[in-house]
């Protein structure tokens, strides 16, 4: 199995890219979860740490279910986001990021990132929250990636 994660700021074009690739390429599309979860909070969106903790959670049993069942098999799995962005999410929203999670990131690593710029309009909705630190975002994310000394390409829309 070879594992894409899709990666970059609310509204690039993650999840049009992600659904888009697999189709193409008869792969398997990893939706994000995060999103479904947060969506169920509302109206409220009041999420908290400990639903962070649960999205991430699912997140590492969804990487541990799709190694196992595809881990043998000449199949390209796409990633609608992934533990990157959860990372710099604890990070960013609570100043830490949990011990699994970290952990996670390099036993189950992506073969290859396609980091999304933020050079789309942004398009609000219900559960995206940081319109105006994008760019900030995108080299955050980009400095992650470069830690973990895995390939990445940048997707330009523009």
């Amino acid at each position: 199995m070879y594992k894409v994660g899709i990666i970059g700021p609310e509204s690039t074009g993650k999840s049009t890219l992600s659904a888009y690739l697999a189709n193409r390429y008869n792969g398997v599309l990893i939706p994000e979860y995060a999103r479904e979860y947060v969506e169920r909070l509302a109206p409220n969106y009041a999420y908290t740490y400990d639903d962070v903790v649960a999205i991430a959670r699912q997140q590492v049993q969804q990487l541990e279910d799709i190694s196992q069942i595809y881990s043998a098999k000449d199949v390209v799995a796409f990633f609608d986001t992934e533990l990157i962005i959860t990372k710099v999410w604890f990070e960013h929203k609570y100043g830490t990021c949990p011990t699994f999670l970290l952990d996670a990131l390099h036993q189950f690593p992506m073969d290859v990132y396609l980091l999304c710029y933020p050079d789309m309009p942004w398009q609000p909705d219900a559960v995206r929250e940081n319109p105006n630190i994008r760019n900030y975002l995108f080299d955050w994310y980009e400095r992650e990636v470069q830690l973990l000394n895995i390939p990445y390409y940048i997707i330009r829309h523009s």
